[in-house]
Protein backbone atom coordinates (compact mmCIF):
# COMPACT_ATOMS: atom_id res chain seq x y z
CA UNK A 1 0.00 0.00 0.00
CA UNK A 2 1.14 3.65 -1.05
CA UNK A 3 2.28 5.49 2.18
CA UNK A 4 1.62 8.87 0.67
CA UNK A 5 2.52 11.66 2.73
CA UNK A 6 6.39 10.15 2.47
CA UNK A 7 6.23 10.60 -1.07
CA UNK A 8 7.53 14.06 -2.84
CA UNK A 9 5.10 15.43 -4.69
CA UNK A 10 6.75 14.87 -7.94
CA UNK A 11 6.74 10.91 -6.94
CA UNK A 12 3.39 11.28 -6.43
CA UNK A 13 2.69 12.71 -9.42
CA UNK A 14 4.86 10.37 -11.35
CA UNK A 15 3.12 7.69 -9.84
CA UNK A 16 -0.22 8.66 -10.43
CA UNK A 17 0.67 9.48 -13.87
CA UNK A 18 -1.04 13.32 -13.86
CA UNK A 19 1.07 16.99 -14.03
CA UNK A 20 0.09 19.67 -11.67
CA UNK A 21 -0.74 22.32 -14.40
CA UNK A 22 -3.26 19.83 -16.91
CA UNK A 23 -4.37 17.01 -15.15
CA UNK A 24 -5.72 14.31 -16.63
CA UNK A 25 -6.97 13.91 -20.01
CA UNK A 26 -10.87 13.15 -20.02
CA UNK A 27 -10.13 9.65 -21.60
CA UNK A 28 -7.78 8.51 -18.89
CA UNK A 29 -10.47 9.68 -16.18
CA UNK A 30 -13.07 7.25 -17.81
CA UNK A 31 -10.81 4.76 -17.99
CA UNK A 32 -9.84 5.03 -14.23
CA UNK A 33 -13.40 5.59 -13.13
CA UNK A 34 -14.15 1.93 -14.52
CA UNK A 35 -11.23 1.08 -12.79
CA UNK A 36 -11.60 2.32 -9.38
CA UNK A 37 -15.22 3.30 -9.33
CA UNK A 38 -17.28 6.18 -8.50
CA UNK A 39 -15.90 8.11 -5.54
CA UNK A 40 -18.69 7.62 -2.93
CA UNK A 41 -19.20 6.05 0.12
CA UNK A 42 -20.56 2.25 -0.76
CA UNK A 43 -23.50 0.93 1.95
CA UNK A 44 -24.37 -2.43 2.28
CA UNK A 45 -27.67 -1.69 3.75
CA UNK A 46 -28.46 -2.13 7.65
CA UNK A 47 -31.09 -4.11 9.38
CA UNK A 48 -34.69 -3.76 8.93
CA UNK A 49 -36.47 -1.31 12.01
CA UNK A 50 -38.42 -4.64 12.63
CA UNK A 51 -35.42 -6.76 12.50
CA UNK A 52 -34.19 -4.10 15.20
CA UNK A 53 -37.43 -3.75 17.04
CA UNK A 54 -37.16 -7.98 17.62
CA UNK A 55 -33.98 -8.19 18.65
CA UNK A 56 -34.73 -5.90 21.51
CA UNK A 57 -37.81 -7.65 22.26
CA UNK A 58 -36.43 -11.50 22.21
CA UNK A 59 -33.74 -10.54 24.77
CA UNK A 60 -34.33 -13.44 28.13
CA UNK A 61 -35.09 -10.77 30.08
CA UNK A 62 -37.77 -9.16 28.26
CA UNK A 63 -39.22 -12.28 27.21
CA UNK A 64 -39.31 -13.12 30.99
CA UNK A 65 -40.94 -10.04 32.19
CA UNK A 66 -43.71 -10.47 29.54
CA UNK A 67 -44.22 -13.67 30.95
CA UNK A 68 -44.56 -11.56 34.67
CA UNK A 69 -47.12 -9.27 32.45
CA UNK A 70 -49.53 -11.88 31.65
CA UNK A 71 -49.11 -13.66 34.59
CA UNK A 72 -50.16 -10.69 36.53
CA UNK A 73 -52.65 -10.29 34.38
CA UNK A 74 -53.97 -13.77 34.90
CA UNK A 75 -53.92 -13.10 38.76
CA UNK A 76 -56.43 -9.87 38.22
CA UNK A 77 -53.16 -7.57 38.98
CA UNK A 78 -53.80 -5.33 36.59
CA UNK A 79 -51.66 -2.56 38.45
CA UNK A 80 -49.16 -4.70 38.91
CA UNK A 81 -49.23 -6.03 34.93
CA UNK A 82 -49.38 -2.53 33.79
CA UNK A 83 -46.82 -1.25 35.36
CA UNK A 84 -44.62 -4.42 34.62
CA UNK A 85 -46.17 -4.06 30.99
CA UNK A 86 -44.77 -0.61 30.90
CA UNK A 87 -41.14 -1.03 31.90
CA UNK A 88 -40.94 -3.75 28.89
CA UNK A 89 -42.05 -0.95 26.55
CA UNK A 90 -39.77 1.63 27.97
CA UNK A 91 -36.84 -0.65 27.44
CA UNK A 92 -37.82 -2.12 24.19
CA UNK A 93 -38.02 1.33 22.72
CA UNK A 94 -34.83 2.89 23.90
CA UNK A 95 -32.56 0.07 23.02
CA UNK A 96 -34.35 0.51 19.80
CA UNK A 97 -34.17 4.28 19.21
CA UNK A 98 -30.36 3.69 20.11
CA UNK A 99 -29.54 1.12 17.67
CA UNK A 100 -31.50 2.57 14.89
CA UNK A 101 -29.59 5.73 14.95
CA UNK A 102 -26.34 3.62 14.95
CA UNK A 103 -27.86 2.20 11.78
CA UNK A 104 -27.73 6.15 10.14
CA UNK A 105 -24.40 6.51 10.51
CA UNK A 106 -23.34 5.54 7.17
CA UNK A 107 -26.56 8.17 5.90
CA UNK A 108 -24.52 10.84 8.17
CA UNK A 109 -20.95 9.76 6.74
CA UNK A 110 -23.01 10.60 3.40
CA UNK A 111 -23.81 13.52 3.84
CA UNK A 112 -20.20 14.59 4.28
CA UNK A 113 -19.98 14.33 0.06
CA UNK A 114 -19.13 16.99 -1.79
CA UNK A 115 -21.56 17.59 -4.77
CA UNK A 116 -19.31 19.82 -6.86
CA UNK A 117 -15.78 20.12 -6.94
CA UNK A 118 -13.43 22.41 -8.98
CA UNK A 119 -10.70 20.32 -10.97
CA UNK A 120 -7.77 20.33 -13.70
CA UNK A 121 -8.14 18.09 -16.48
CA UNK A 122 -7.24 18.62 -19.93
CA UNK A 123 -5.30 21.53 -18.69
CA UNK A 124 -8.85 23.30 -18.32
CA UNK A 125 -10.31 24.28 -14.69
CA UNK A 126 -13.77 22.78 -14.55
CA UNK A 127 -16.17 22.29 -12.12
CA UNK A 128 -17.47 18.58 -11.83
CA UNK A 129 -19.34 15.83 -9.29
CA UNK A 130 -17.13 15.18 -6.68
CA UNK A 131 -18.48 11.53 -7.76
CA UNK A 132 -16.63 11.44 -10.89
CA UNK A 133 -13.69 12.27 -9.33
CA UNK A 134 -10.42 9.70 -9.89
CA UNK A 135 -7.01 9.13 -8.30
CA UNK A 136 -5.08 11.27 -10.77
CA UNK A 137 -7.06 14.11 -11.04
CA UNK A 138 -5.83 17.77 -9.45
CA UNK A 139 -8.28 19.46 -7.11
CA UNK A 140 -8.77 22.72 -6.13
CA UNK A 141 -9.28 24.23 -2.63
CA UNK A 142 -10.12 27.37 -1.23
CA UNK A 143 -11.67 28.17 2.62
CA UNK A 144 -15.64 26.91 2.95
CA UNK A 145 -14.69 23.83 0.85
CA UNK A 146 -14.87 19.95 1.85
CA UNK A 147 -12.29 17.84 1.03
CA UNK A 148 -13.87 15.57 -2.09
CA UNK A 149 -11.19 12.58 -1.48
CA UNK A 150 -7.94 11.91 0.10
CA UNK A 151 -5.14 14.25 -1.47
CA UNK A 152 -1.74 14.61 -1.26
CA UNK A 153 -1.32 18.38 -1.22
CA UNK A 154 0.74 20.04 -4.22
CA UNK A 155 0.31 23.27 -3.34
CA UNK A 156 -0.40 25.10 0.48
CA UNK A 157 -0.96 28.67 0.68
CA UNK A 158 -1.62 29.61 4.33
CA UNK A 159 -4.07 26.57 4.44
CA UNK A 160 -5.97 25.16 7.13
CA UNK A 161 -8.09 22.72 7.31
CA UNK A 162 -10.57 21.41 10.44
CA UNK A 163 -9.80 17.51 10.68
CA UNK A 164 -11.79 16.97 13.91
CA UNK A 165 -14.20 14.90 12.35
CA UNK A 166 -11.56 12.61 11.68
CA UNK A 167 -8.89 12.90 14.94
CA UNK A 168 -11.07 14.60 17.46
CA UNK A 169 -8.69 17.73 17.48
CA UNK A 170 -10.69 21.13 17.88
CA UNK A 171 -8.21 23.08 16.33
CA UNK A 172 -7.49 23.51 12.35
CA UNK A 173 -4.34 22.16 11.19
CA UNK A 174 -2.27 23.97 9.14
CA UNK A 175 -0.95 21.99 6.16
CA UNK A 176 2.20 21.92 3.72
CA UNK A 177 3.48 20.63 0.96
CA UNK A 178 7.22 19.28 2.09
CA UNK A 179 7.71 15.37 2.54
CA UNK A 180 7.23 13.58 5.98
CA UNK A 181 10.20 10.71 6.26
CA UNK A 182 7.88 9.03 9.20
CA UNK A 183 5.45 6.74 8.00
CA UNK A 184 3.36 5.45 10.42
CA UNK A 185 1.78 9.11 11.52
CA UNK A 186 -1.44 9.50 12.81
CA UNK A 187 -3.80 11.18 10.36
CA UNK A 188 -3.61 14.73 12.23
CA UNK A 189 0.22 15.06 11.91
CA UNK A 190 0.28 14.11 7.96
CA UNK A 191 0.43 17.67 7.27
CA UNK A 192 0.42 17.46 3.15
CA UNK A 193 -2.08 15.37 3.11
CA UNK A 194 -6.24 16.50 3.19
CA UNK A 195 -8.95 13.76 3.79
CA UNK A 196 -12.07 13.62 2.35
CA UNK A 197 -14.97 15.02 4.48
CA UNK A 198 -12.65 17.29 6.31
CA UNK A 199 -13.24 21.19 5.35
CA UNK A 200 -10.92 23.98 4.75
CA UNK A 201 -11.47 26.67 6.84
CA UNK A 202 -8.66 28.95 5.63
CA UNK A 203 -6.27 29.86 2.74
CA UNK A 204 -6.38 27.82 -0.44
CA UNK A 205 -4.18 25.15 -2.22
CA UNK A 206 -4.50 22.03 -4.33
CA UNK A 207 -3.80 18.02 -4.11
CA UNK A 208 -3.65 15.10 -6.36
CA UNK A 209 -6.22 12.75 -5.67
CA UNK A 210 -4.50 9.62 -3.73
CA UNK A 211 -7.57 7.42 -2.73
CA UNK A 212 -11.41 8.00 -3.44
CA UNK A 213 -14.34 6.53 -2.11
CA UNK A 214 -14.27 3.43 0.25
CA UNK A 215 -10.15 3.69 -0.27
CA UNK A 216 -10.39 6.95 1.37
CA UNK A 217 -9.78 7.53 5.15
CA UNK A 218 -13.38 7.90 5.66
CA UNK A 219 -13.90 4.95 3.56
CA UNK A 220 -12.53 3.23 6.02
CA UNK A 221 -14.57 4.26 8.39
CA UNK A 222 -17.97 3.16 6.95
CA UNK A 223 -16.09 -0.07 6.33
CA UNK A 224 -15.37 -0.35 10.27
CA UNK A 225 -18.99 1.16 11.26
CA UNK A 226 -20.87 -2.10 8.59
CA UNK A 227 -18.69 -4.82 9.57
CA UNK A 228 -18.98 -4.20 13.34
CA UNK A 229 -20.12 -8.25 14.70
CA UNK A 230 -23.58 -8.84 15.36
CA UNK A 231 -23.04 -10.10 18.30
CA UNK A 232 -24.56 -9.37 22.11
CA UNK A 233 -22.32 -6.81 24.42
CA UNK A 234 -20.91 -8.44 27.20
CA UNK A 235 -23.61 -6.39 29.58
CA UNK A 236 -26.38 -8.29 27.24
CA UNK A 237 -24.67 -11.16 27.84
CA UNK A 238 -24.39 -10.91 31.26
CA UNK A 239 -28.29 -9.71 31.71
CA UNK A 240 -29.12 -12.87 29.64
CA UNK A 241 -27.31 -15.00 32.22
CA UNK A 242 -29.48 -13.14 35.05
CA UNK A 243 -32.39 -13.33 33.46
CA UNK A 244 -31.89 -17.12 33.30
CA UNK A 245 -31.12 -17.83 36.82
CA UNK A 246 -33.84 -15.33 37.94
CA UNK A 247 -36.06 -18.02 35.87
CA UNK A 248 -34.69 -21.04 37.00
CA UNK A 249 -34.66 -19.51 40.95
CA UNK A 250 -38.17 -18.48 40.35
CA UNK A 251 -39.39 -21.50 39.66
CA UNK A 252 -37.60 -23.52 42.38
CA UNK A 253 -38.92 -21.50 45.04
CA UNK A 254 -42.57 -21.36 43.45
CA UNK A 255 -42.23 -25.31 43.36
CA UNK A 256 -40.96 -25.57 47.38
CA UNK A 257 -43.79 -23.17 48.18
CA UNK A 258 -46.71 -24.76 46.68
CA UNK A 259 -44.87 -27.88 48.08
CA UNK A 260 -44.77 -27.23 51.15
CA UNK A 261 -48.61 -25.94 51.27
CA UNK A 262 -50.00 -29.04 49.96
CA UNK A 263 -48.00 -30.75 52.96
CA UNK A 264 -50.00 -28.62 54.93
CA UNK A 265 -52.69 -29.47 53.54
CA UNK A 266 -53.60 -26.59 51.52
CA UNK A 267 -56.05 -26.29 48.66
CA UNK A 268 -53.42 -26.75 45.51
CA UNK A 269 -55.40 -24.30 43.34
CA UNK A 270 -55.01 -21.65 45.94
CA UNK A 271 -51.22 -22.53 46.49
CA UNK A 272 -50.44 -23.15 42.65
CA UNK A 273 -51.71 -19.21 42.90
CA UNK A 274 -49.27 -18.32 45.84
CA UNK A 275 -46.83 -19.85 44.28
CA UNK A 276 -46.89 -18.20 40.73
CA UNK A 277 -47.02 -14.79 42.39
CA UNK A 278 -43.97 -15.90 44.52
CA UNK A 279 -42.48 -16.61 41.18
CA UNK A 280 -43.89 -13.24 39.66
CA UNK A 281 -42.23 -11.16 42.90
CA UNK A 282 -38.66 -12.59 42.23
CA UNK A 283 -38.40 -10.80 38.81
CA UNK A 284 -36.56 -7.36 39.22
CA UNK A 285 -39.02 -5.44 37.08
CA UNK A 286 -37.10 -2.26 37.12
CA UNK A 287 -33.85 -3.65 36.54
CA UNK A 288 -33.54 -3.50 32.43
CA UNK A 289 -35.11 -0.06 32.74
CA UNK A 290 -32.61 1.39 34.96
CA UNK A 291 -29.71 -0.35 33.05
CA UNK A 292 -31.20 0.84 29.70
CA UNK A 293 -32.11 4.53 30.54
CA UNK A 294 -28.00 4.66 32.80
CA UNK A 295 -26.67 3.40 29.30
CA UNK A 296 -28.68 5.68 26.90
CA UNK A 297 -28.05 8.51 28.87
CA UNK A 298 -24.51 8.16 28.56
CA UNK A 299 -24.54 6.85 24.89
CA UNK A 300 -26.65 10.56 24.30
CA UNK A 301 -23.14 12.25 26.54
CA UNK A 302 -20.91 10.16 24.01
CA UNK A 303 -22.70 11.42 20.91
CA UNK A 304 -22.17 15.38 22.03
CA UNK A 305 -18.97 14.44 21.68
CA UNK A 306 -18.91 12.76 18.34
CA UNK A 307 -18.30 9.57 19.78
CA UNK A 308 -21.43 7.05 18.17
CA UNK A 309 -22.11 4.36 20.59
CA UNK A 310 -23.49 1.36 18.11
CA UNK A 311 -24.85 -0.98 20.68
CA UNK A 312 -26.00 -0.37 24.33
Amino acid sequence: MQIWHTESIESTLSTLSSHPETGLDATEALSRQQQYGHNELISKGGKHPLRLLWEQASSTMVLILIAATVVSGVLGKATEAAAIGAIVVLFVLLGFVQEYRAEQAMAALKKLAVPIVRVRRNGRLLETSATDLVPGDIVLLEAGNTVPADLRLIEANNLRVQEAMLTGESEAVEKETAVISRRDLPLGDRRNMAYMGTTVTYGRGSGVVAATGMATELGKIATLIQEVPDSQTPLQRQLDKVGQQLAIAGVIIALIVMGLGVLRGEPLESMFLTAVSVAVAVIPEGLPAVVTITLALGAQRMLRRRALIRKL
